[in-house]
């Protein structure tokens, strides 16, 4: 990551929220001090870890030329990443078999930016805050406005939001995500072999494979495997599956992104593959959901729902595109046919 400097965090909330949470602020030499300056707050997708966003900060700080950041930041929702292994014994019961975003990721990225806890010494009050989230991280930070105070965003970046509408709540999605992580592997005989195993099954870009296998995996043996060795993943696929159980979310997103529209610039980057999303279940987001209110709208080539892991460059990209414009106010032309 060259000049970038990288502090980690311990968020603690308690006793009115009772799960730890880990956060990282990325620093550069590059970036600016002026109180005007933005400051990014990155939330990750189901299965995935705070640190999957260095890839595309990577990117985006070898590109930038015009937008003015002041910091990154990173956070792991509470069954994740960092996160998940401070919490491990909590969560082995009454977090299954469902996590709920709203009342667990939303909530706790709402308290940080609030205050509302210890250990991250930064007040994000003062701050000129761009929110940027992947699929569970999109949804987790367009409700943290739902919660009072709302934080105080300039601007909201969804990236291939897990949105469900009226007309996709049948379980399609839902039920192919739940079974594919049932069956997943999810022990190895080392770092090494996890990244050879899971580099041609996820097309993740090299860089975001090196970031999974490094920050997603941990050393056996574990509570949930005492007796095993080598690495397994710090969020358990029972944990994965408690938050791909969480069906309420989701379609409390949908009703509610319109408002969200109205109150501040909401900007969509979607992936131009239609895997894991239908073509059909964007549209009726960006465009129907939100009642034709959403600033931007960019496509990512080559990318599918896993975006920032398959192309780091590519979201970078598009998120300069939104960070370019100082004042947040130019709307791309874009129409239902470009998905």
């Amino acid at each position: 990551m060259g000049d970038l400097q990288i502090d980690s965090f311990v968020f603690d909330a308690r006793p009115s929220y009772p799960l730890l949470v880990t956060a990282k602020r990325y620093l550069h030499p590059s970036f600016s001090p002026d109180p005007d300056a933005l400051t990014l707050v990155f939330a990750h997708a189901t299965g995935a870890h705070k640190e999957c966003w260095e890839p595309v900060l990577k990117h985006l700080l070898s590109v930038n030329g015009k937008a003015k950041i002041r910091e990154a930041w990173s956070v792991d929702c509470p069954n994740h990443g960092d996160a998940a292994v401070l919490n491990e014994e909590l969560l082995q019961w009454g977090y299954e078999p469902i996590f709920s975003w709203e009342s667990q990721y939303a909530k706790v990225l709402h308290r940080i930016l609030n205050g509302l806890g210890k250990g991250v010494p930064v007040d994000f009050s003062s701050r000129r805050l761009v929110a940027i989230g992947h699929s569970m991280g999109a949804v987790s930070w367009l409700l943290t406005r739902t919660f009072y105070p709302p934080p105080r965003f300039v601007s909201l970046v969804l990236v291939e939001p897990m949105i469900l509408g009226p007309s996709f709540t049948g379980g399609s999605v839902a039920e192919f995500l739940e079974g594919s992580t049932a069956k997943r592997r999810d022990v190895w005989a080392s770092r090494e072999e996890a990244y050879l195993a899971l580099l041609p099954r996820y097309r993740y870009d090299r860089d975001a494979m090196a970031s999974y296998v490094e920050h997603a995996l941990r050393d056996l043996p574990t509570a949930l495997y005492p007796d095993k060795q080598g690495v397994t993943l710090k969020c358990t696929k029972w944990q994965e599956l408690a938050c791909y159980r969480d069906y309420q979310s989701n379609k409390l997103a949908w009703r509610y992104i319109k408002d969200a529209c109205a109150d501040l610039p909401v900007h969509f980057i979607n992936g131009a593959v239609h895997d894991t999303l239908p073509k059909e279940l964007k549209e009726d987001t960006v465009v129907t959901a939100t009642a034709g209110r959403y600033k931007s709208w960019q496509e990512v080539q080559g990318a599918g729902h896993l975006a920032p892991q398959m192309a780091p460059k590519g979201v970078a990209e598009a998120i300069l595109n939104v960070l370019a414009d100082p004042d947040f106010s130019h709307k791309m032309p874009v129409s239902g046919s470009r998905l």
